[in-house]
């Protein structure tokens, strides 16, 4: 595989995290992109906020092609976890504009330069701060999974929406009926095991 098919292949992987994590967001009011369904606060418009912030700072100020200014990440006196929830000052429009153009900021990046370009991140020390295009869209593409993940999970939560490109896309066809029995399957499963591999029936 060539340099150019290896980049190539990363961003596919990457964008396709990318328009996961923006989907998860259609079809819900303000209250439920928002809503932390987790005891840690975990929302979707937060997750996409913070993603915003990674993704320029790993394509930005790693290869000094910073971005913009972003309070949450760079001011001082932010709150703790600032990057992981919208304020009432942030509108939904306003967090999804800012990661489609953050998207477009870290392509040119990509664009810009080889995959065995050198770059430096700046909240690592020294002795590890040096690293390579390549392993930035590595990073990247695992980020932007996990926290596709993450939304996959607070979706269902909220309204029982799943899927990967779109809603059941990657399921077993099933009604709310046959997904019932299935999750009491595994219940009844979960409390039977005695820790040998055997179950026994509640």
């Amino acid at each position: 595989m060539t340099a150019y098919d290896q980049k190539d292949e990363l961003r596919t992987y990457l964008q396709q995290g990318r328009d996961a994590m923006l989907w998860k967001l259609d079809g819900l009011s303000e209250y439920d992109v928002r809503r932390p369904l987790v005891p840690t606060g975990t929302n979707l418009l937060g997750l996409v906020k913070h993603l915003v912030g990674v993704e320029s700072g790993w394509f930005g100020a790693t290869f000094g092609r910073p971005f913009r200014h972003l309070p949450w990440i760079d001011d001082e006196d932010a709150e703790p976890n600032a990057d992981m929830w919208a304020t009432a000052a942030e509108s939904r429009s306003q967090i999804v504009d800012l990661y489609r153009q953050v998207q477009a900021h870290s392509d040119a990046t990509i664009d810009a330069l080889e995959l065995d370009a050198i770059g430096s991140v700046p909240w690592w020390g020294p002795e590890r701060r040096t690293v390579t295009l390549h392993k930035v869209l590595v990073h990247m593409v695992a980020e932007t999974h996990r926290h596709a993940g993450h939304a996959d999970i607070v979706r269902e939560l909220v309204d029982g929406e799943v899927g990967r490109r779109g809603p059941g896309d990657n399921l077993p066809e099933g009604d709310q009926a046959w997904w019932s029995e299935y999750r009491d399957q595994l219940e009844t499963v979960a409390r039977g095991f005695d820790g040998e591999g055997d179950t026994t029936a509640s």
